[in-house]
């Protein structure tokens, strides 16, 4: 009988998170994982049972029992990995846990590596790359946006846009293979007119997919935003109060602050990642100057600034000089009036007509709501459309897309030098092989064990 199973071991795993609790999950797969669960296993004969069925039962190291459990069975190939999958539901006690494991590996399992799970489920067939990627993108998910975009391309969005390019990228390459077998005959098989209009228009579907890397790297990875100002401006109160819990030290004293503080919130489906700052000032402090250099680090690696000042102690002509000082590069801005309910009416009136500012009272938390929809504005999603848009989220596949465009020009420059065909079936490899990294019909081991050694053990 021909061994259909591409593995020869069988592998096992916690797949619920660490610690006590009311239940846990332990997962088996590969060709004995049936029959090493069945020997340990008191109930009916799970080597006789159908596929997608549960069963209860004890689980005994001989004659004493370690736990009642729920069997779930899933019968090669219809199962996660496409191998046969058990799935043991036990109590959640660690002990209990821990003693089914060494009883598992005793009779014959081994210990799963990181992701091995999914990269079995990859090597089987069960999905491409760029699908098993997003499995670790939708458990790592945190908020609508990341999770309705994971689920989109762990069924198969992006990749299915990635092979259409692919498919008709290889007609081209087949049919200039095809010229050089009839070399000696000068005939041309490809029309070089279609090869040039493919792949502008392949070049501008890859110019979408990388501009739309953006928006996709905020969704999965947040909006880095920095909070600055003057000294007592109120951006530890003010993180405060957006966190909703006492996260920075406040004080009255000016150069509290002498690092930066980080915590994450999520507002309107987008993760925010606020850093608070060391006041911007002159100082003699050592410590303080060092707070004061590494806000302006900040600065340059954030996507988002909040500008937070002291209405009732800054004219609007200091304010436009403090902005254009800070934001040489002009990233995306927003000026933030603080203690509005200290302020006179005067102090207000000079701010009203300023475009874009918010004004707010961080200690008595008004305005916050309306300082929360500025900073979703900011951030510009726009008329955003997960259900139709492919957004690429994945450095990996930036790098890939990258190579593949430029790997479209040398074949654009050789079509208009009039290079022979080998040439440009050369460029054309050279893009196919780019565009199979990003699914996986390209791959290498070391591709492969840095994609899934990022994965959980269970999973």
């Amino acid at each position: 009988m021909i061994n259909q199973f591409l593995h020869n071991d069988t592998i096992a795993a916690v797949a619920t998170a660490a610690g006590t609790g009311a239940i846990a999950v332990i997962r088996l797969s590969g060709p004995e994982a049936i029959s090493i669960t069945n020997s340990v296993f008191k109930g009916k004969d799970l080597t006789q049972q159908a596929s997608h069925t549960i069963h209860f039962g004890t689980l005994r190291d001989g004659d004493k029992i370690i736990d009642e459990v729920l069997i779930s069975l899933f019968v090669a190939p219809h199962s996660y990995t496409k191998e046969n999958v058990v799935e043991i539901s036990c109590h959640g006690s660690d002990f209990i846990v821990q003693q089914i494991m060494q009883l598992l590996l005793k009779k014959g399992a081994r210990l799963a590596n990181a992701g091995e799970f999914t990269k079995r489920a990859f090597l089987n067939g069960q999905f491409d790359l760029a699908q098993a990627e997003a499995v670790a993108d939708l458990i790592a998910s945190d908020s609508a946006l990341s999770h309705e975009v994971a689920m989109k391309q762990m069924r198969g969005g992006f990749s299915q846009e990635i092979k259409r390019l692919r498919a008709e990228l290889v007609h081209f390459a087949s049919m200039i293979e095809l010229e050089l077998d009839f070399g000696e005959e000068d005939v041309e098989f490809a029309d070089r007119d279609q090869l040039r209009s493919l792949i502008l228009n392949i070049q501008q579907i890859i110019r979408e997919l990388l501009k739309s890397f953006e928006l996709g790297n905020v969704i999965k990875n947040g909006v880095p935003t920095v909070i600055v100002g003057k000294p007592n401006a109120g951006k530890s109160t003010l993180l405060n109060k957006l966190l909703n819990e006492e996260k920075a030290i406040v004080s009255d004293v000016p150069g509290t602050t002498r690092d930066f503080i980080e915590d994450e919130i999520n507002i309107g489906g987008i993760t925010f990642r606020f850093i608070d700052t060391a006041g911007l000032r002159e100082t003699t402090d050592k410590v303080e100057a060092i707070g004061v250099e590494r806000t302006m680090q900040k600065l340059s690696q954030s996507s988002l600034i909040i500008y937070l000042f002291d209405i009732t102690g800054t004219t609007p002509e200091e304010l436009e000089a403090e902005l254009e000082k800070l934001n040489p590069k002009k990233l995306p801005f927003l000026p933030v009036a603080n203690k509005i309910d200290q302020a006179t009416p005067d102090q207000l009136a000079a701010f009203a007509g300023m475009a874009g500012l918010v004004q707010i009272s961080a200690a008595e938390g008004a305005r916050l709501e309306e300082l929360k929809q500025a900073l979703v504005n900011k951030v510009n999603l726009g008329k955003l459309n997960t259900q139709q848009q492919t957004i690429v989220t994945n450095l990996r596949h930036v790098d890939s897309l990258n190579k593949t465009y430029e790997a479209l020009d040398d074949v654009l420059n050789g079509l208009g030098l009039g290079m022979s065909g080998d040439l440009v079936a050369a460029d054309i490899r050279r893009a196919l092989y780019s565009l199979g990294m990003i699914t996986g019909e390209i791959t290498t081991d070391d591709l492969l064990d840095n994609i899934f050694t990022k994965f959980c053990i269970g999973k």
